[in-house]
C-alpha cells in the first residue's frame, strides 16, 4: 500500500491539479466534538472530508485526504509554516457537538446573493429563497424559513457559531449573475409582507 508520499508523487506525475495558497481556501472547518473523541470535518468547494486530529496536524495524510475527496491537491508548505496554518485553522473551527450523524450532515447552502438595499436571496438545491438582512442573521426566522420553503430544517447552531457562519456567508455573497432571473422591485415587495411575518 502507498504511503501519503507516495500517493501524492504518483498523482502528480499523472497530473493531478495542485492549487496554489490563494486557490486553496477553506470554506469552514467544524469541529465535532462527544463520546470521547474529536472528529473535524473540512468543507471545501462542496465536499466534506472528516479527519482525526491526527490526519490534520500531518501535511500529506492531510492533502492526500482532500486530494482523494476533492480532486485537487492543496499547496506544498513549509514544516512550520503548515503547523501554524493548521493551528490558526483549529483555534478558527466551528464547535458542533456529535451525534450518530452531524446534525448539520448534507446541508451546505450553494450561493447567497445580495440584491442591495439589504435584500438576499438564498439558493438551496434549486430554490431561491428571500430574505431580508434581519431575517438573515435571526437564527429562528432563517431555519424556520428555510423548513418552509425548501422543506429542510437547518441545524440549530450556537449563537457565536451562527453568527460567525452568517457574517461568513454575507461576506463571500455574490452579486447577481447575468443568467440569473431579475429580480425587479415590485418581485421583491410582493414578498414583504411575507418575510415582515405578516399575514396575507
Amino acid at each position: 500500500m502507498l504511503t501519503d508520499s507516495q500517493y501524492i508523487f504518483e498523482s502528480i506525475k499523472e497530473g493531478c491539479l495542485t492549487l496554489s495558497d490563494d486557490e486553496f481556501v477553506i470554506d469552514r472547518l467544524v469541529k465535532y466534538f462527544g463520546n470521547g473523541r474529536i472528529r473535524w470535518h473540512v468543507e471545501f468547494r462542496g465536499h466534506r472530508v472528516e479527519l482525526t486530529t491526527g490526519q490534520l496536524k500531518k501535511q500529506p495524510t492531510f492533502r492526500r485526504k482532500i486530494l482523494e475527496q476533492a480532486g485537487v491537491l492543496p499547496p506544498q508548505r513549509a514544516g512550520t509554516d503548515y503547523r501554524r496554518w493548521a493551528l490558526d485553522l483549529r483555534k478558527n473551527a466551528i464547535e458542533l457537538p456529535w451525534r450518530d450523524r452531524p446534525v448539520d450532515v448534507g446541508f451546505a447552502i450553494d450561493r447567497l446573493t445580495s440584491h442591495g438595499d439589504e435584500r438576499w436571496t438564498v439558493e438551496y438545491q434549486g430554490k431561491a429563497i428571500k430574505f431580508t438582512t434581519t431575517k438573515l442573521r435571526r437564527q429562528v426566522s432563517f431555519r424556520k424559513r428555510m423548513l418552509a420553503r425548501a422543506k429542510v430544517l437547518p441545524p440549530q447552531l450556537d449563537p457565536a457559531a451562527y453568527r460567525k457562519w452568517m457574517d461568513w456567508l454575507i461576506q463571500n455573497a455574490t452579486d447577481p449573475q447575468p443568467g440569473d432571473v431579475l429580480m425587479t422591485e415590485k418581485s421583491w415587495l410582493d414578498d414583504l409582507p411575507e418575510l415582515a411575518g405578516w399575514q396575507k
